[in-house]
C-alpha cells in the first residue's frame, strides 16, 4: 500500500515537473532571481530599522579594514590597494577641508576623464559629505557652462588633461565656484589641487562628516539628456546608488572577480554600476581611459578579466577585428550591459565563446529596471506576476505623428497588446520614488505623466518604446521626444538644433536620428530652411558643429528644405522625416554628408550613400 502510494506520489510529481516545464519553463528562473533582489531589499530595510545606514561609502570602508592589500583598481598596469584608495581619498578630504570652505550638502562638480584620480576625489567628497556632480567630459562650451550652473556648485574639480577645456570658460563661470587643477602648473585662476594633495594628510576624517540620515538624501547628479533639451542633473538618492551597486550581484559576481570597466565613469552605468558594483562586492575593476577594440582582449588575459560591462557599440566592435587564433582563450565569463543586438549577440558569443551576456535596462534617473538573468537573446528582460506586485509598470499606446502618448476619449491612456510596441511608463509611488532633477521644477515635471489611468496617478515617462511578447521577455524598440541614441551617447535634438540655429543664414532647424545598416542607434540628421536671399555655407556649418558639440552629436547628414511640417501641438514632424531617412533615391531635397578630412559637408551621392550601407564608408 506504502508502495503504491509512493510511486503514486512519484509519478504525479514528475508529471507536475513536466507541466510546469511545458507551461511555464521560466518559473523557477524567476523565482530563484526574484527571491535573491527582494532578500537585498529586506536587508537594506533591516539596517534601516536598526538605525544603521549601510550606503556604498560605508561598504568600501568596511572593506579596506577586512582587505587593506587587495587591489580595488587597477589603471594602466599600476595597482591601487583598497588601502591605497582609502588613504588617497582621505587626503582630498584634507585638502578641501584646510583650503576650502566646502561643508556637508555642497555641491561639487567633476570634469575628469576615466583616472583612478577619479574615484579618489569622489571617495575623498563623499567622505565630506559633499554631492558629487559628474559632468560629461565631452562637452564643452555653451553646454558645459549649463550643467555647471545646473547642478550650482561650490568648487569644480578638473583633470589635468581637461583643463583646457575649462579655460575657454572660465571667464563665464559663476563667481562662487572655485576651480581646483590636478596638475602642478595650472592656468592663472585655477587652485592646483595636485599640489594641496602633496602636504595633506591621509588620515581619515571624523565619520561626523558623512553620516547620512536618510537613504533618500541626494548623493550624486548625474547629467543626462532625458527626452527634451539641455543636459539635465539628475538627482541621484543613496538608496540609488545602493540598489545600482547591487547589480553586478545580482548576476553572480563574486568578490573573486575582475572586472574590466573601459566605459565612462561620469556614466551611472560605469560609475554606480561598476565602480560600485566592485565595492559592494569587495572585488577588484581594471579601469581604461577609453575603450579600444585592439586592445581589449590582450587587456582581458593580462588583468585575467573575468566580467566586463558593454554597450552594444562596444560588442560590434569587438567583431569587427580581424581575427586571431586563440580568441576563445581568456578567463571572461560574464558580460554585464544594455543595448546589444540580437544579431551582434550572436555573433559574439559564436566569436568569442561561452560568456553570459547579462543585458539590462534602467534609465539614470528612472525608477524601472529590467535584468535578463535567464540570458534570452536580444530581450532586455521579462516580467512576470511576482515582479509586477514590486515593480508597477505598463506599456500603453503612442501617436507616433503627433509625437505624445494616445488618450481615448475619457482621456485616458490604453494598454498595448502583447507584441505591439507601447510606451514604457513606471508607476511613481512611495515603494518607487522618482527623485527627479536638480534646478526648475519643470524639468522634473516634463519627465511625468498624470492622470494615465485614473485621476490623481503619476507614471515616469521614461522615453523608451518596448515589445513584451508572449512568453512576457520585454525588448527594446525605439525611443520617443527630442532624444536618440549615438556611439553610446545620448543626444539632445534640441541641444543640436540650437547650436546650428546660431548660424545667420539659418532660419529653421529640425534635428533628430535615422537608422543605418549595421550601426547600434541612431545617426544624427539635421534638417534646414535657409534664410530668404541667404546662402548655404557647408564649411561655416561644419565648423560650427565640431566647435560647439561633442562628435558624436554632430549630425551626420544635412538636408536642405522648402517648408517644414508641424504636429497638431505645433511641435516639428520628425516622424516622416525620420522615415524617409537619407536615401538620394527617395529624397529630392539636397543632401550631404560629413567629411572630416575636408572639414565640410559634401553632397550625399547615391554611391556614397550604397558604399555606407554596404559598411564601406564609416560614420
Amino acid at each position: 500500500m506504502l508502495l503504491s502510494w509512493l510511486a503514486g506520489l512519484g509519478t504525479g510529481l514528475v508529471l507536475l515537473h513536466f507541466l510546469q516545464r511545458l507551461l511555464l519553463p521560466y518559473f523557477w528562473d524567476d523565482f530563484w532571481f526574484l527571491l535573491k533582489v527582494v532578500s537585498y531589499g529586506l536587508q537594506v530595510e533591516m539596517c534601516k530599522r536598526r538605525g544603521r545606514l549601510d550606503t556604498v561609502l560605508e561598504k568600501f570602508l568596511r572593506h579596506t579594514k577586512r582587505q587593506p592589500r587587495k587591489p580595488f583598481i587597477i589603471h594602466e598596469g599600476q595597482v591601487y590597494t583598497y588601502q591605497d584608495v582609502d588613504k588617497r581619498s582621505n587626503r582630498v578630504a584634507r585638502a578641501f577641508l584646510s583650503h576650502s570652505s566646502l561643508k556637508k550638502g555642497d555641491v561639487v562638480a567633476l570634469l575628469m576623464s576615466n583616472e583612478p584620480d577619479f574615484v579618489h576625489v569622489w571617495f575623498g567628497l563623499a567622505k565630506l559629505g559633499c554631492v558629487v556632480a559628474f559632468l560629461n567630459s565631452n562637452v564643452r562650451a555653451h553646454s558645459l557652462l549649463h550643467c555647471i550652473r545646473t547642478c550650482e556648485p561650490r568648487a569644480l574639480v578638473v583633470g589635468a588633461d581637461l583643463l583646457g577645456t575649462v579655460e575657454e570658460i572660465l571667464a563665464s563661470l559663476p563667481k562662487d565656484v572655485s576651480v581646483w587643477g590636478l596638475k602642478d602648473s595650472v592656468p592663472q585662476g585655477i587652485i592646483s589641487l595636485k599640489q594641496k594633495l602633496s602636504t595633506s594628510s591621509d588620515e581619515p576624517v571624523p565619520h561626523s562628516h558623512h553620516a547620512v540620515s536618510s537613504l533618500t538624501s541626494t548623493c550624486l547628479y548625474i547629467f543626462t539628456s532625458g527626452t527634451t533639451g539641455l543636459p539635465k542633473a539628475a538627482v541621484i538618492s543613496q538608496l540609488q546608488v545602493l540598489k545600482g551597486s547591487a547589480g553586478l550581484w545580482a548576476f553572480g559576481c563574486t568578490a573573486d572577480d575582475v572586472v574590466y570597466i573601459t566605459l565612462p565613469l561620469y556614466h551611472s552605468s560605469a560609475a554606480l554600476l561598476g565602480i560600485g558594483g566592485c565595492v559592494a562586492l569587495g572585488a577588484t575593476c581594471v579601469l581604461k581611459k577609453k575603450f579600444s577594440a585592439s586592445q581589449f582582449w590582450s587587456d582581458c588575459k593580462k588583468y585575467n578579466v573575468t566580467v566586463f560591462q558593454y554597450i552594444g557599440e562596444l560588442c560590434r566592435y569587438l567583431c569587427k577585428q580581424p581575427k586571431r587564433e586563440g580568441e576563445k582563450c581568456h578567463q571572461v565569463r560574464l558580460a554585464v550591459g544594455n543595448g546589444l543586438r540580437s544579431d551582434v549577440w550572436i555573433q559574439f558569443l559564436d566569436r568569442y565563446g561561452n560568456i553570459k551576456m547579462c543585458e539590462f535596462y534602467g534609465a539614470t534617473e528612472g525608477n524601472i529596471c529590467f535584468m535578463n538573468h535567464t540570458g534570452k537573446i536580444g530581450s532586455v528582460g521579462r516580467t512576470n506576476f511576482f515582479y509586477k506586485l514590486f515593480f508597477s509598470f505598463d506599456l500603453i499606446k503612442y501617436d507616433f505623428q503627433n509625437d505624445e502618448p494616445m488618450r481615448n476619449e475619457q482621456n485616458w491612456c490604453s494598454r498595448v497588446k502583447k507584441g505591439e510596441p507601447g510606451l514604457l511608463i513606471s508607476r511613481v509611488n512611495k515603494k518607487n520614488p522618482f527623485f527627479g532633477y536638480a534646478g526648475s521644477y519643470r524639468h522634473t515635471k516634463n519627465k511625468l505623466l498624470f492622470d494615465v489611468f485614473k485621476k490623481g496617478d503619476v507614471y515616469f515617462n521614461t522615453g523608451d518604446l518596448m515589445v513584451q511578447d508572449q512568453e512576457n521577455f520585454l525588448y527594446f524598440w525605439d525611443r520617443i521626444g527630442d532624444t536618440f541614441r549615438w556611439k553610446g551617447e545620448n543626444v539632445a535634438t534640441t541641444e543640436v538644433a540650437d547650436v546650428i540655429g546660431m548660424l545667420d543664414f539659418i532660419q529653421e532647424t529640425n534635428v533628430y536620428g535615422v537608422a543605418v545598416s549595421g550601426y547600434e542607434g541612431k545617426a544624427g540628421m539635421a534638417s534646414i530652411i535657409l534664410k530668404p536671399n541667404k546662402s548655404l555655407n557647408l564649411e561655416e556649418f561644419y565648423e560650427q558643429v565640431v566647435t560647439s558639440l561633442p562628435s558624436y552629436a554632430c549630425p551626420r547628414f544635412l538636408r536642405i528644405q522648402e517648408k517644414m511640417e508641424t504636429t497638431g501641438t505645433f511641435k516639428l514632424q520628425k516622424f516622416q522625416l525620420v522615415e524617409e531617412g537619407f536615401n538620394p533615391l527617395k529624397i529630392s531635397d539636397p543632401l550631404y554628408i560629413i567629411d572630416n578630412l575636408k572639414k565640410s559637408y559634401v553632397p550625399l551621392t547615391q554611391e556614397l550613400y550604397e558604399q555606407i550601407i554596404l559598411g564601406e564608408v564609416k560614420l
